[in-house]
Order: C-alpha cells, then structure tokens, then sequence
C-alpha cells in the first residue's frame, strides 16, 4: 500500500471517530422540548393497550395511574435492569422532583416491555418523559438527563419555581 493513503486513513478514521464522539457527547442527555401535538401512533397506542382510544395521553399508555402521577409533572425514567447509569439517575431525578410541589419520579422497567421501548422509541437507557399536569409528555432526554434543562422545563410546566429546601 502507498504512503501517502495508509497516512489518510490512519489518521483520518480516528479524527471521523473523535468527531462522531463529541457529536454524541454534545447530543447526550440535551432536554428536548416536544410538539404536544405529535403523539404517539394509533397502531402503537393500540398495541400497548387493546381497545384504548389513540388519543389517550401518554401516561395512560404507560398504564401509569393517577396515584403514580404528580400534580404539576412527572418525570418518566425509562431503565432496564443491565443500564449501569439508571441507579444514579434515578436517584438524581427523585430528588429534582422533591425540589418541586407536585412533581413525581416513575421508573418504568423496560427489560420485559419491548412494546414499551417500540411506542416511546426508546433506543437507549436512560431515557426520561416529562409529562404535564394532563400526563402528556412535553420534554424527553435520551440518556443521562442534563438537570438544569429539565429545571427550566418543571419551571415551565409547573409555573412556579422550586421549593428551597433549608438544610
């Protein structure tokens, strides 16, 4: 082989590789404001609920009931049992939410619920949903969730700010 191209790509592939890291580093975690008006499929709603209108909010479709919602939000972690970073973001999201009046954290284990994963389209854990008031979901962060982004939209949603604790 030449030199000159067995120069470009031993030095080209890894310089593509450091790129595509820092594109995903960058994208990892960012809080993603939804269009409430884009939902979930019909033919997705309806595999994870037979029977059930598509138009049910995505709270409904978790089959998350009104004891496991918060008043003002509710932030869904979506984990499996192998997710070696869904511990620690749990415990991080749950005391966001104790920051908050009417916030809750609900971890929903997807190790068994392919049909889950589908619906959500949730390629990796963890996944978080911020869900509204009416159990819609307003914000999604796919991996580690950045906490001040989420801040800012329990800020949004709830419209008020957060509960000082005194320690």
């Amino acid at each position: 082989m030449d030199p000159l191209p067995a120069l470009v790509v031993g030095l080209g592939l890894p310089a593509v590789a450091l790129v595509a890291g820092f594109v995903w580093r960058a994208r990892d975690g960012r809080v993603r404001h939804l269009d409430r008006r884009v939902g979930i499929p019909a033919a997705a709603a309806s595999a994870i609920r037979p029977g059930r209108a598509a138009s049910a909010s995505d709270a409904e479709r978790l089959g998350l009931d009104d004891d496991a919602l918060g008043t003002g939000a509710t932030l869904v972690q979506f984990s499996t049992e192998f997710c070696s970073r869904c511990p620690g973001t749990a415990r991080a999201l749950a005391e966001l939410a104790s920051e908050y009046d009417g916030v809750r954290h609900v971890d929903v284990d997807l190790t068994h619920r392919r049909d889950l994963a589908h619906a959500f389209s949730v390629t990796q854990t963890p996944t978080v949903l911020l869900l509204g008031a009416d159990g819609r979901a307003t914000a999604r962060a796919a991996g580690v969730p950045r906490l001040d982004g989420l801040r800012a939209e329990l800020d949004t949603i709830t419209g008020r700010p957060r509960v000082r604790h005194h320690a």
